[in-house]
């Protein structure tokens, strides 16, 4: 089975090959032919990469070719390989970079090698491959609780909230409602409810709230995060560090410019062992349900995402922390003022935290509905609907996007 496996893998890499010297990348295949005779060439390898990350990077990203994105992979595998012995750091690095950034062909491939150094892996490595001091240990476990248990006092978080927030119609509140109860009351007729008491058998609910945990599971993986306060403001940029780095960054969240964010990333595909600690709820299924994404949401208190709406059925699960959601009617639109740019078209021009009334006057009086989202709840927030997400203290989050075959005919 083993050497099928083996044969499986060299002809798609020769098919690969093949397409990308049909597409004049004649250079790459060279480089990444080299790099896979004998005993390897890293410098090679390393040339493969930089010229598909070039190709990355030579326009809008829905115009990459699908082969340029597998050329990276493949050359991300050659560069862990020939690393793996003397700098495994940089070995995982390079696969987590083509999981993030590679396309599908060789993500088992790529999968098969983190697996392979993980089990080789000292024990003690997981945090990033340093020993820490009991002191240190203790100190970040600190400030770790105390980041979790921020503004539980909602008159501290409305210090913090936009304008009337918490003063207008709240979210509805139930409790173990049934997947029946939830299409028929909710799902059907399109609107918002906070379900409560459906996760707590979940093990993120335990195990994410030790932070030895997540650095042992995905302490030395490579995750993209968001920089800055939200992705409209002209500084917001996106950077690649490693979870220990992100942790390290979320304790310093003063300035805005700074704070950290990982959001909307596809964490459970990267790093499976956290996929185990999550189950997909039955709520997803509503409606012949097809999950199309199930994305990670984390970071320090503080951070937003700002009024905008996404084209899918969305549960939204607290895992760890709280966050206040803000949410508007698809039917008011054009009264939340959309960006017109393309990219930006499903995000609001109006900016809650600071509203300009002179400039976007028809959103001063328009009704919505809000929540503080406690951990261990979910959201449904459904298709269109505009929503604003503010962090009140550390906190976890994970989506649910889900297509029905079978569309509600709208409602509220």
């Amino acid at each position: 089975m083993a050497s099928a496996g083996v044969e499986g893998e060299a002809d798609r890499v020769a098919a690969l090959l093949r397409e990308i010297t049909g597409e004049g990348g004649f250079a790459f295949v060279a480089s990444a032919e080299k790099a896979a005779a004998g005993a390897g060439d890293l410098r090679a390898a390393e040339a493969a990469r930089e010229m598909a990350w070039e190709q990355l990077h030579s326009g809008p990203w829905n115009e990459v070719g699908a082969a340029w994105r597998d050329a990276y992979a493949l050359a991300c595998l050659h560069v862990a390989r020939l690393r793996a012995g003397g700098d495994r750091p940089a070995a995982v690095k390079a696969l987590d970079m083509g999981l993030i950034m590679g396309g599908n062909l060789l993500r088992a491939d790529l999968e098969a090698a983190l697996a392979r150094i993980s089990s080789a892996e000292p024990c003690g490595c997981g945090g990033g491959g340093r020993e820490e001091g009991a002191g240190a240990v203790d100190e970040e476990d600190r400030r770790w609780r105390e980041g979790l248990d921020r503004n539980r006092d909602i008159a501290d978080a409305l210090k913090i909230l936009p304008a009337k927030s918490l003063s207008s119609k709240k979210v509805e509140r139930r409790s173990h409602i049934s997947l029946e109860e939830f299409i028929c009351n909710y799902f059907l007729c399109e609107s918002p409810v906070i379900i409560g008491g459906t996760i707590d058998h979940w093990p993120a609910r335990t195990k994410w709230k030790d932070i030895k945990y997540l650095k042992k599971i995905a302490g030395d993986r490579t995750v993209p995060v968001e920089v800055g306060k939200n992705y409209v403001c002209s500084d917001w940029k996106q950077e690649l560090i490693t979870f220990s780095q992100f942790l390290e960054r979320m304790w310093s969240t003063g300035c805005p410019s700074n704070l950290t964010y990982l959001a909307q990333h596809p964490l459970f595909e990267q790093i499976k062992e956290l996929s185990e600690d999550l189950m997909v709820p039955d709520y997803c299924y509503a409606g012949g349900g097809e999950l199309q994404s199930l994305n990670a949401w984390f970071g320090p208190h503080g951070t937003v995402t700002p009024l905008h709406h996404d084209p899918h059925h969305n549960i939204l699960a607290q895992v760890l922390g709280r966050k206040y959601i803000r949410l508007y009617p698809a039917s008011i639109s054009e009264d939340l003022y959309p960006h017109t740019e393309t990219m930006l078209s499903n995000t609001s021009q109006v900016d809650l935290d600071n509203m300009d009334l002179k400039e976007f006057p028809r959103a001063e009086n328009l009704e919505f509905m809000d929540c503080v989202l406690e951990e261990g709840e979910l959201l449904y927030i459904p298709p269109k609907w505009w929503h604003y997400v503010r962090s009140l203290s550390t906190s976890f989050s994970v989506s649910f996007w889900w297509r029905a075959t079978v569309e509600p005919s709208g409602g509220s």
